[in-house]
């Protein structure tokens, strides 16, 4: 049902730097990008996440109980996911583990303060 999510920034070229390493951990690819925005996408039909300049010019800023979900093959590429966006200036806002009976997951925010969990539903 979701073709793309959008999210914004203040650094385009940043934030693709960022996210082509973070999706990388992901097997994802940069698909397109023009001056004002990119995406990123695991294949032909897989939905795409877009990161853009916002169109009214004004500052791009996290919103508030907005969070995109990134789904991760297993426990290990959540953890690396969360460790490379952590590792590129992202701020931690959950470390990886277990969230109920099985929901495996880490949170994280990119450099504009958007906010994101990889995560993994595993069988107990």
């Amino acid at each position: 049902m979701i073709g793309y999510a959008t999210v914004g920034t203040n650094d385009l070229a940043r934030a693709t730097a960022f996210f082509d390493a973070v999706f990388g951990e992901m097997g994802a690819k940069r698909a397109w990008s023009n001056e004002r925005m990119a995406g990123w996408t695991t294949g032909k039909a897989a939905p795409m996440l877009m990161v853009t300049k916002p169109y009214d010019g004004k500052p791009a800023t996290g919103g508030n109980g907005t969070m995109i979900a990134l789904a991760a093959a297993d426990q290990e590429t959540v953890n690396k996911v969360h460790a490379k966006a952590l590792s590129l200036g992202g701020k931690d806002e959950g470390a990886p583990g277990l969230r109920g009976d099985n929901f495996y997951g880490a949170y994280f925010r990119d450099l504009d303060g958007n906010k994101y969990v990889a995560f993994v539903m595993v069988k107990k």
